[in-house]
């Protein structure tokens, strides 16, 4: 088991944290859920969640901790399905109904041609982390595919791995292509990763939807 992560003094909108921990207590219940945040050492947050605001005053540790606490608990492939899920679940119940990407849902873009759904929508999420958080991101283009990076990550934080372990990052990823692209899956890795010891956790993401 790894030590605690201190407090980072880098942030999150309350709802942010409070949508992750409620799609965790859905997946693990109330009692998992109590496990999961004593095992993170942040036990009082699971019978007083975050308000739903967003002032910015969810902790990048919050994430790196919990994010160790489910491979403590689960084992490092049960942690990567609750990690993924509860990526999904931010996205879907929170990050889709930010004002930037109000318009990603209209009739106009929806007659976009795919690649020109990404072009708008990959970038746009990175734009909303960026403004709304001190997570920094951009996104670059590649001939078949597009780089997103996280410059300061927060479910690694202060981690040391051997692999990429921000799968957190790849759910809201996957979740957020599928609601721009309607409906479509696509393969998303992390290639690099500030655990193993990179400037930036980068995440490749394929044009080419999964058929």
């Amino acid at each position: 088991m790894n030590e605690i992560v201190p407090p980072a003094g880098y942030y999150y909108p309350n709802r942010m944290g409070r949508i992750l921990l409620t799609s965790m207590r859905d997946a693990i219940g109330q009692d998992g859920l109590h496990n999961l945040l004593t095992s993170a050492g942040a036990d009082t947050l699971s019978n007083h969640l975050p308000p739903d605001n967003l002032e910015q005053q969810f902790d990048f540790a919050h994430f790196s901790n919990i994010n160790q606490a489910l491979v403590d608990l689960y084992g490092p492939r049960g942690a990567r399905r609750l990690a993924l899920r509860g990526g999904r679940a931010m996205f879907t119940h929170g990050l889709s109904k930010f004002g930037d990407l109000a318009g990603v849902g209209n009739l106009a873009f929806k007659a976009l041609p795919l690649e020109m759904k990404l072009r708008i929508g990959i970038p746009t999420l990175a734009r909303i982390f960026t403004q709304f958080s001190d997570q920094h991101s951009h996104t670059v283009e590649k001939n078949d595919h597009f780089l997103y990076y996280i410059d300061r990550c927060s479910i690694c934080w202060q981690r040391k791995a051997d692999h990429p372990i921000c799968f957190m990052a790849v759910g809201i990823l996957q979740e957020s292509l599928r609601w721009v692209s309607g409906e479509e899956e696509f393969r998303i890795d992390e290639i690099e990763c500030a655990a193993m010891g990179a400037e930036a956790c980068v995440f490749k993401i394929d044009k080419e939807p999964i058929r």
